[in-house]
């Protein structure tokens, strides 16, 4: 049997070489010294094949440049691009007006605080510029990540984004190299708690009880009969409703020509338009008209979303923590309900009902929604009819792939 080659024959752009990786020390090394025309042994100055694949690129243009095969490039003797240099183009590029694809100004806030992560851990692992981000750095970074303790799917975010950011580096010409190879795995999220019925009746109890917290009542019932989202429901204004119609807009003016600081946009980007309950209906009816805004908070300022939060988890979670208690340590349970179970709990009540699914991902501004699918998934009531038919414990009725092979009585 013949030995395993020690080395790897690699066909380049323009020239064929051999890629070696030393014992000695696991550098890797490109060689030529086989060929009619010796280009000799050249270190490759890295122990990552998949850098040293990238370095061997340019030194195979290198070489064909300087025996005039191609015309010399503008780029070969291109400076190394500094993370901070090369994370200040990609945000300009994502700050671009929205018309040729720019982000959301929420967006480019993650996408900052992404990158002022990242930059820490390549300062302290010695990584200056881009050309040296390669799949070993991401994949340690991912690791550093996990040893922090952050969710895999926060994880598969940021890498993506990294690998998104190097691709538009090298695209434009910014840096020399390939593309990172490296799969990722899409991990589910954990979801929000969904409120029960039983839970959101207590709530809006408790509301009633206290009149001072009339406003939070309100602000319940707009939650949980749109399945809005807090940051929606601060910004409704009385000139998104029509009364006659029983219809509310939830506006997305992210295109508009005359942007101000009071511009809304929702996630989606898409202004959406839901029917009005009658609870909803009664809520909106008895609201003053102090303002623009519809909802207000305590004071009568205009409703923020942490001061809803806050008071939503003292004034009303809590007192009510002992009549929901966990049924198990692990588990999900009414403490840990937040201003988001009430989407969830739209979304589930909706799929209880049996609202078609497109409907409900309409009201709730979705194209193509993991959460709605989750709930019209648990009451899939076809799913469970069929599954009753099946006879899995032996009987007359039974039957398993096997059965007609068995020889008859006699055979």
């Amino acid at each position: 049997m013949p030995r395993k080659p020690k080395y790897q024959t690699i066909l380049c752009q323009f020239y064929e070489w051999r890629l070696i990786q030393r014992k000695e020390n696991g550098v890797w090394y490109a060689d030529a010294r086989t060929t009619s025309k010796n280009r000799g042994r050249h270190s490759l100055g890295t122990r990552d094949k998949e850098e040293a694949l990238a370095k061997l690129a340019q030194l195979d243009r290198l070489f064909a440049e300087e025996r005039g095969v191609v015309a010399p490039s503008d780029q070969t003797d291109q400076q190394p691009l500094s993370i901070e240099n090369g994370r200040k183009l990609f945000d300009d590029h994502t700050a671009r007006p929205r018309g040729l694809g720019g982000t959301k100004l929420s967006t480019q806030k993650r996408y900052r605080a992404i990158f002022d992560k990242f930059e820490v851990f390549a300062a302290d692992r010695r990584v200056r510029d881009w050309h040296n981000v390669n799949k070993s750095v991401l994949t340690a970074y991912a690791t550093y990540l996990t040893d922090k303790g952050y969710a895999r799917k926060t994880i598969h975010g940021e890498i993506t984004l990294l690998k998104t950011a190097i691709k538009w580096l090298i695209a434009e010409g910014y840096i020399q190299t390939e593309p990172i190879k490296l799969p990722l795995k899409k991990a589910e999220c954990e979801r929000a708690y969904c409120y029960t019925s039983a839970e959101v009746a207590a709530m809006y109890k408790i509301c009633t009880s206290t009149g001072r917290l009339q406003w939070l009542q309100n602000t319940i019932v707009g939650l949980a009969c749109t399945g809005m989202r807090i940051e929606e429901l601060c910004s409704l204004k009385w000139s998104d409703i029509k009364f006659d119609k029983r219809i509310l807009t939830i506006a997305d003016e992210s295109g508009f020509a005359s942007q101000t600081d009071e511009s809304r946009s929702n996630k989606s980007s898409r202004t959406r338009h839901l029917p009005i309950r009658a609870e909803l209906l009664d809520v909106l009816e008895s609201l003053p008209r102090v303002d623009q805004y519809i909802f207000h908070g305590p004071r009568g300022g205009r409703l923020k979303a942490d001061t809803v939060r806050n008071v939503l988890v003292r004034e009303v979670i809590t007192p009510l923590t002992k009549r929901f208690p966990k049924q198990f340590e692990s588990e999900r349970s009414f403490e840990d309900g937040r201003l988001h179970s009430f989407r969830h709990y739209f979304c589930s009540v909706c799929a209880n009902t049996s609202i078609p699914e497109r409907i409900t991902m309409s009201w709730l501004g979705h194209a193509d929604s993991e959460m709605v699918r989750h709930y019209y998934h648990l009451n899939d009531a076809e799913s469970r009819r069929k599954m009753d038919q099946l006879n899995l414990l032996g009987g007359s009725d039974g039957c398993s792939a096997t059965d007609d092979e068995q020889p008859l009585d006699g055979e």
